[in-house]
């Protein structure tokens, strides 16, 4: 059975739109693309490395699909340890307008979004089943509990605008260092009299 996982590039604030690239994601008159540029270093590096290590499939909503096909692809350095698994390794792609996805191994997944997620999780192997980016399909399946764990990156930047990752209504849970862990547990601390 496989594990889903989310990473996501998230600002103090909580917006996860457009970190690549200025042009990358500019929904809604988004004008501060390119936002985590700045603090790329080696650390940065090893850590997306290790997250690679990790994948047997990508599970991606549309939007982020187009950017990805639109990029990697072109880079055909099979020691790169995100290029070789994203153009090797299978991609289920989230999408009601797609009618074919055209960069190898990609299957479009549509209709009750939630089951077949879940199906996917018991029939992939073990390993990981990896959403990059992709937050309105990662809202969409922590409404059903679907994400086992989340790797954030939360960069020192706050930006006021942008899409939130953990919008209003985002179900109530609890985590163990980052593993989803139940719904929250509540507590007081009582005042010594």
């Amino acid at each position: 059975m496989a594990k889903l996982s989310l990473t996501q590039f998230v600002t103090l604030d909580g917006v996860y739109q457009a970190p690549g690239g200025p042009k990358e994601d500019t929904r809604g008159g988004f004008t501060h693309g390119g936002w985590s540029f700045p603090y790329a270093d080696d650390d940065f590096g090893a850590f997306i490395t290790g997250v690679f290590d990790r994948v047997g499939a990508f599970l991606l909503g549309r939007r982020t699909y187009d950017i990805f096909a639109g990029a990697w692809p072109r880079v055909t350095d099979e020691s790169d340890p995100v290029a070789s698994r994203l153009n090797s390794l299978p991609k289920y792609v989230v999408s009601t307008t797609l009618d074919k996805a055209e960069w190898h191994n990609s299957t479009i997944v549509s209709g009750d979004v939630a089951a077949e997620v879940a199906r996917l999780k018991r029939e992939l192997p073990d390993g990981e089943l990896q959403i990059h980016g992709s937050g309105a399909l990662a809202r969409s399946l922590m409404a059903h509990d679907l994400i086992d764990e989340m790797h954030l990156l939360v960069y020192p930047v706050v930006l006021g605008s942008g899409l939130r990752l953990f919008a209003d209504g985002v179900p109530p849970t609890r985590f163990d260092t980052y593993r989803t862990a139940g719904r929250p547990e509540y507590g007081a601390f009582e005042l010594a009299e």
